[in-house]
């Protein structure tokens, strides 16, 4: 069966900006995948090529087999797209918002359904800027959803989200899938990839880094935290296993974990002076993404971002 949605080899540029290069990533039918990447990764880019938004300046995307823009119109009424934030009129109701966007499909859910199943009906008539940041998430991935796509385009779907909202939305990109619709996440959130991806995608300057199954992408070994600037030589040869700072505070052992490991890691601490923070056996989606992006804190400037994006459009 042919993919949902199949990039391949795709570039994009912005003037000089290789926004995305020679990237190539297929996503099966009724799979949930998270686009992971700091700021300028190239994730806003890739999606809104997906969606019709921007050509590509080098190789091709299909969505559920078609061309996002050449032929768009067999599309429109079987893609959902969530933006991270506007497209509503300021004065309109969650609840016209829902009508009106309901009028453009054949077969559109009710709106009063999915007000009450992203627990929204007690909000149904307040106007949107009234709404707080998490209400507007949700009112948003309604508007995605009124026209039972079958491919799903979520930015940032839980950014502002409390966590009442946040399992809300988990349960229902869960249930898209499971009706076999495809869902495409991006995100800053690794909690959130987790909890909702079948698959991650790491892109870093344009590229594909890494892409699997979160089994596949967090490894094995020893985790801790501890103050900053540890000799790991001396730790090393204590636990007779090799030790990394991977970021200030952070530590990698070479090894499995183990109640001999554990006790002799605890007592190097102490004779330290040194206190253990968290301990855990196996890796962590943010130490995989943090090995291949670095530290957080550096991330570089923004992509550009197309008005288009920022006002639904069908």
């Amino acid at each position: 069966m042919e993919s949902a949605i199949a990039i391949r080899d795709l570039t994009v540029r912005h003037g000089d900006l290789v926004a995305v290069d020679h990237l190539s990533l297929t996503i099966g039918h009724g799979e949930v995948v998270a686009l992971l990447g700091p700021n300028g990764a190239g994730k806003t880019t890739t999606v809104e090529t997906l969606e019709g938004y921007r050509s590509p300046t080098s190789g091709s995307v299909s969505v559920l087999g078609f061309d996002p823009i050449s032929e768009r119109r067999h599309l429109v009424t079987s893609m959902g797209v969530m933006l991270q934030q506007g497209g509503v009129y300021p004065i309109m109701t969650p609840l016209q918002a829902l009508r009106l966007f309901s009028s453009y499909y054949e077969h559109a859910l009710s709106p009063e359904s999915l007000l009450e199943r992203l627990g929204l009906l007690g909000v149904a008539t307040t106007p949107w800027r009234r709404l707080s940041g998490g209400e507007q998430q949700r009112v948003s991935l309604a508007l995605a959803l009124i026209g039972k796509p079958t491919v799903l385009f979520l930015d940032e779907p839980t950014a502002g989200v409390d966590l009442h909202g946040r399992h809300a939305i988990r349960e229902v990109i869960a249930e898209q899938a499971s009706h076999g619709t495809t869902v495409l996440i991006t995100t800053h959130e690794m909690a959130e990839a987790q909890a909702s991806a079948d698959r991650v995608a790491i892109l870093h300057r344009g590229k594909l880094a890494l892409s699997g199954s979160l089994d596949e992408l967090t490894g094995g070994g020893v985790f801790f935290q501890a103050p900053p600037g540890l000799d790991t030589v001396s730790l090393g040869e204590a636990l007779s296993e090799s030790v990394e700072e991977t970021l200030p505070g952070r530590y990698k052992i070479m090894s499995e974990t183990s109640p001999t490991l554990v006790a002799a890691l605890g007592t190097w601490l102490a004779e330290q002076g040194a206190t253990l923070g968290e301990l855990r056996s196996g890796a962590s989606l943010e130490d995989t993404y943090v090995g291949i992006v670095g530290d957080l804190a550096h991330e570089p400037p923004s992509e550009p971002t197309t008005s288009s994006r920022r006002t639904r459009r069908r």
